[in-house]
């Protein structure tokens, strides 16, 4: 009863001379699993890593050794022409040739090219700060000068300036004027004032007549540097003599009502270069007063 199968025949017992049955193959499922065949390498092949691992390695090495090679010998030339590379980083040491060599020639050329335009620049501004200093020394210069003649021109003007002849009057004729009171038309301005009120000189110069004139009373005349006579008439008394010299404004005499006159003022004429009169108003506004 059973099913047994056959001893494995050519398997020797332990016991000498005799014939051990055969290990039997496990039953599994119906299938024999086949028996797996001993490792015939060596105990020194076991230990090395296997062919792949060794090619690896390999690569590694050579890959190394010719990015040393290049990065300090190639790359050495190609730095003295200054021509950039494009090369693999060394393996061992982890720097190119474009960090090495290039990179710090171009560092070093644009420093000393900025350098250069830096100095540059200094100089321009240090010469344009030096141009505008000098130019305005001169327009200060020119300035002062304008200013020194203005004020020149001024105290001339101001010193030759006419001057009213009197400080409070009433016009009562102008020039041109007709009336029975004179044979003639009107040949002066008359300043009606009380008699006695101060009369002034119209302009500087210098005093070349003090005396009585028939129909013009009291008169003084006064000559300007340019020959221009002023006359002064009906007065009532001097306070100068011929030959004095006087400021426009100065006292020169007193209102009166001497000569041919019908009451208390000061009769002016203007006679250029001692010829006939103009009118004494268009003068003194030409000299810079208005009456």
């Amino acid at each position: 009863m059973g099913n047994h199968r056959a001893p494995r025949r050519g398997t020797r017992s332990a016991v000498a001379g005799t014939t051990a049955p055969a290990q039997e193959t496990p039953y599994v499922g119906g299938k024999r699993r086949a028996a797996k065949p001993e490792s015939t390498r060596s105990p020194i092949l076991k230990a090395m890593p296997s062919p792949a691992v060794l090619v690896g390695v390999a690569a590694l090495a050579v890959s190394a050794t010719g990015a040393i090679t290049v990065s300090q010998a190639d790359v050495a030339g190609s730095a003295a022409a200054n021509t950039p590379i494009q090369l693999q980083a060394s393996a061992l040491s982890g720097q190119s040739a474009i960090s090495a060599s290039t990179s710090r020639a171009q560092r070093t050329e644009a420093i000393s090219r900025d350098s250069r335009r830096d100095a540059l620049e200094d100089a321009t501004t240090q010469e344009l700060e030096a141009a505008a200093e000098a130019a305005a020394e001169q327009r200060n210069a020119e300035l002062a000068k304008l200013a020194a003649t203005a004020e020149k021109h001024r105290d001339a003007v101001e010193l030759n300036l006419w001057h009213l002849p009197l400080a409070s009057y009433r016009l009562t004729a102008t020039f041109g004027q007709a009336g029975g009171n004179w044979s003639r038309n009107h040949t002066g301005l008359d300043f009606a004032a009380p008699t006695g009120t101060p009369v002034m000189a119209v302009a500087n110069g210098t005093i070349t007549s003090a005396e009585y004139a028939g129909a013009y009373g009291n008169q003084i005349i006064l000559t300007t540097d340019d020959g221009t006579e002023l006359w002064f008439c009906h007065l009532s008394g001097y306070a100068v003599s011929v030959g004095d010299t006087v400021r426009a404004g100065e006292l020169i005499g007193y209102v009166g009502s001497t000569g041919n006159s019908t009451g208390p003022h000061m009769h002016l004429e203007v006679r250029p270069g001692a010829g006939d009169p103009v009118d004494p108003m268009a003068a003194l506004i030409a000299n810079g007063v208005r009456p």
